[in-house]
């Protein structure tokens, strides 16, 4: 985003979230010039009143909604004066609007349409009629019945025919009721009843209650409560169950209610004719047209609400396990617990370098976990061990409990590992070009062992995404969650530093500054030429701009 772009969102970015103009324009500048969020919060708090991580990805994305808004109300402007549509009243309309939402329901009756009753009964000429509805909604006396006889056409053209009065009144309320669908404000008045004061339940559908599958969502058979305040893991729970076929969802507010403030709002005052027919036209146009659409407009909210309160979760879960406590460079022994086919184990080194692996079957037979159990020994004590890594995955407690009993020095820590993703791990390109002689099983025990040492640098092999942070992760918008748990790893990493001499590719892509590009070359300079002496020095690797060094260099040791 350039600073032509995003200077006019200042003051509204300020305001918005109780920042003065000076902190949101430094802000908006740095990023402009290709400055990231760690550096911007480490490095330049004078520039920035001393601004958080939080505070700048708010301004960030701020920023970043407020130009897709910019672009949205150019198109609009483009194509309805390309169509000859844009009045300067419509044009003031439009730029006035501050929310996607306000600007699409403005846009609503211009854009172009699919062939609908309304425009069928256009075609047929009968918006006089319709405007004859309308101009005389306030009065007693005109006779819609009448007039609607003026539009009665004797044609063998079927389309173009009105064969009756009561067709042609029928035509005539098809397009009042678009008419009042696409009103911005009444679109924007029922948006606001539907959102604070409606209704989300859940029914199971007919014949899957006895389904095996669908037990998992038997809470939701028959459900109800306000949808205001749903929490997010509900609403991705029967979203789930729906989009599995189990559940059936709708989100309603009080049709009463709702009729009556479109009653107010189009002025259906009083008793008559006219106004009878216009009160038909509302009618049908909320149940048809505007109750639809707006319940799936609040659903697609309630998804994007529970998708942003969901990745948050998410993301303090990441943050939880990469900034977890490492056991540090110590010899040990790592195990991937299993039952049939035995417990693949892995001996490394204080760097984390494989030494040694085999099978043990700990949880197999009594006597073969005894067996096993005195291999153990002879392990710990052949390689110096300081600490047994045990992933939490199956047979977790049953290989713990042979360990703990198998007589190990007081001074061996027996320590549970999370294992989310080491599966996915071994079976990784990175994991590959590591042990391609070694199978995938005993990548997954070096991964767990690793893990313990370092989880940062470990987990960081792995896509965000395969860690396994959360209960709804493939239900969430997916660029979202790749936004928001890659934020966090940027956090994590910038907030640690990394060691620039040892550091993987993963973990150096992930510095400010630098990309996974980037990080290769450094890697191989690092092997070419040995061990970085100065930060200088890094300006000589291939690709590494004088931006790149500036954000990256303090974050590196």
């Amino acid at each position: 985003m350039s600073i032509d772009s995003s200077h006019v969102f200042v003051a509204r970015i300020a305001n918005e979230y109780s920042l003065n103009t000076q902190q949101v324009a430094a802000t908006a500048k740095m990023f402009a010039e290709g400055a990231t969020v760690p550096f911007i919060a480490r490095y330049r708090k004078e520039a920035t009143g001393g601004m958080d991580e939080v505070q700048i990805m708010n301004v960030r994305d701020r920023l970043v909604r407020l130009a897709d808004l910019e672009k949205r109300r150019e198109a609009i402007v483009k194509s309805l004066d390309e169509r000859k549509l844009l009045s300067a009243e419509l044009k003031k309309k439009i730029a006035a609007a501050e929310t996607m939402t306000r600007l699409e329901d403005i846009f609503a009756p211009y854009r172009p349409k699919r062939r609908t009753r309304a425009t069928m009964a256009k075609d047929r000429g009968l918006e006089p009629l319709a405007d004859f509805i309308w101009d005389n909604r306030e009065s007693s006396s005109p006779d819609p019945v009448s007039e609607a006889e003026k539009f009665i056409v004797e044609s063998e053209d079927k389309d173009k025919a009105c064969a009756l009065g009561v067709d042609a009144l029928a035509g005539a309320r098809d397009i009042l009721a678009e008419r009042f669908s696409d009103d911005a404000d009444a679109r924007a008045e029922l948006r606001n009843l539907i959102l604070n004061d409606s209704t989300v339940t859940s029914k199971v559908m007919y014949g899957k209650d006895t389904e095996p599958d669908a037990q998992k969502f038997k809470d939701y058979f028959e459900w109800s409560e306000p949808f205001a305040t749903v929490p997010s893991h509900r609403m991705l729970a029967m979203r789930r169950g729906e989009k599995e076929g189990f559940l059936f969802m709708r989100i309603q507010a009080d049709e009463e209610r709702a009729l009556a403030i479109m009653r107010g709002r189009f002025g259906v005052t009083n008793s008559g004719p006219c106004a009878d027919q216009l009160d038909l036209a509302i009618t049908d146009s909320y149940k048809r047209l505007l109750g639809l659409s707006l319940e799936t407009e609040c659903r697609m909210k309630a998804k994007k609400d529970a998708d942003i309160e969901a990745v948050r979760v998410f993301a303090e879960n990441l943050r939880e396990l990469l900034l977890a406590s490492p056991l540090g460079q110590r010899p040990m022994i790592a195990i991937d617990p299993a039952f049939r086919t035995g417990c693949k184990t892995v001996v490394l080194d204080a760097q984390g370098t494989l030494l040694f692996d085999t099978v043990l079957h700990l949880t197999t037979s009594h006597s073969q976990a005894m067996e096993a159990a005195s291999v153990l020994q002879k392990m710990v004590e052949k390689f110096n061990v300081d600490a047994i890594a045990i992933g939490n995955g199956t047979a977790s407690r049953e290989a713990e409990a042979v360990v703990r009993a198998a007589g190990l020095p007081k001074s061996v820590s027996i320590i549970i590992v999370n294992e989310s993703g080491a599966s996915i791990y071994s079976a990784s390109e990175v994991a590959r070009e590591e042990f391609p002689d070694k199978d995938i099983t005993v990548r997954g025990a070096v991964s767990i062992g690793r893990r313990l040492m370092d989880p940062l640098a470990e987990l960081l092999k792995l896509d965000p995404k395969s860690i396994g942070v959360g209960q709804y992760q493939h239900d969430v918008d997916q660029n979202l969650l790749k936004a928001g748990l890659d934020d966090t790893v940027v956090s994590c990493v910038n907030g640690v530093g990394v060691e620039v001499n040892t550091a993987s590719r993963q973990l150096l892509g992930y510095v400010a500054g630098l990309n996974s590009g980037i990080a290769a070359n450094i890697i191989a300079y690092r092997a070419e030429n040995g061990p970085f002496k100065t930060r200088d020095e890094l300006k000589k690797v291939p690709r590494l701009c004088d931006v790149a060094y500036e954000q990256a260099a303090g974050f590196l040791r």
